[in-house]
């Protein structure tokens, strides 16, 4: 009963976080002067299939980010100052989707999940007042380290490189606040554009946990950083109003299913996906 109510507040909360972010992105927008319905901030088709398409991979734990970062490169925008910004505000309200999908369908020690949604929120909040502010050069090069980290974390699942994990579901002592340390950490980064469902899929199996346990921890703490990160991206303008819009739109149509136990996670080959 104590995580049935324990998840049910955390479910609230995050409804809670998820209206604020939603009327706040709407009165900044409002605030100068832009109506976020209208053009020239009104998405496009490519805008919406952009975000279809990247969030139905995303919610198999391969990642939006890296695929999203690699096609507005293609397009030649948004400006490469605004991807990271784009890419948390746009994305914020999809994360919040397979969050409410994936905190039902996976039981995870509440602590645990707790614990390590708590410090990724903390490492963005604290991430994004340096990336809000870095030079176009300097997310330039921060964007090309996320890319390669991602290439060589997307090519390690393919390769079974990564640990295969354990059957544990929580996490205690030691290897807990270890967890905690890595998932600031990861906080932090995704500000720059590193996406945190592959690092954080590998953390939790070199821990010894079910790999299964990583996605309600991922998508939870994407669920509640991502709103705060999106939000000050938002206040601060350093981000596209037309492709973040595209990204929410497309991409909530694109988180396709929760875990069953007729199939296989495609990423770490657990049963009961």
């Amino acid at each position: 009963m104590l995580i049935n109510i324990g998840t049910l507040a955390l479910l609230c909360a995050l409804g809670a976080l998820t209206l604020w972010y939603i009327a706040r992105w709407y009165l900044l927008e409002r605030a100068r002067g832009r109506d976020p319905v209208a053009e020239p901030g009104r998405p496009g088709f490519t805008d919406g299939l952009i975000g279809f398409v990247t969030n139905f991979f995303d919610t198999l734990g391969i990642g939006s980010f890296a695929p999203t970062t690699a096609i507005f490169k293609l397009q030649h925008r948004p400006p490469d100052e605004q991807i990271p910004g784009t890419l948390n505000a746009g994305n914020a309200l999809v994360t919040v989707t397979q969050a409410l999908i994936f905190i039902n369908a996976v039981t995870v020690d509440l602590t645990t999940l707790i614990g390590m949604i708590a410090a990724a929120v903390l490492g963005a909040w604290l991430g994004v007042s340096v990336v809000a502010r870095l030079p176009r050069r300097a997310i330039q090069i921060g964007m090309g380290v996320a890319l390669f980290i991602s290439a060589l974390l997307f090519l390690s699942q393919n390769l079974g490189w990564m640990p295969g994990g354990g059957d544990a579901l929580a996490l205690h002592g030691g290897r807990l606040v270890f967890a905690i340390g890595g998932n600031f950490l990861l906080g932090a980064l995704m500000m720059l554009g590193v996406g945190l469902y592959a690092p954080c899929l590998i953390l939790v199996s070199l821990l010894g946990m079910n790999p299964l346990a990583a996605f309600p921890i991922m998508m939870g703490a994407c669920a509640f950083l991502m709103p705060i990160g999106g939000a000050r991206f938002i206040q601060a303008n350093r981000y596209s109003l037309r492709s973040a819009l595209g990204l929410a739109l497309g991409g909530i149509p694109g988180c396709w299913r929760p875990p069953s136990s007729s199939s296989h996670c495609p990423c770490c080959g657990y049963g009961g996906w």
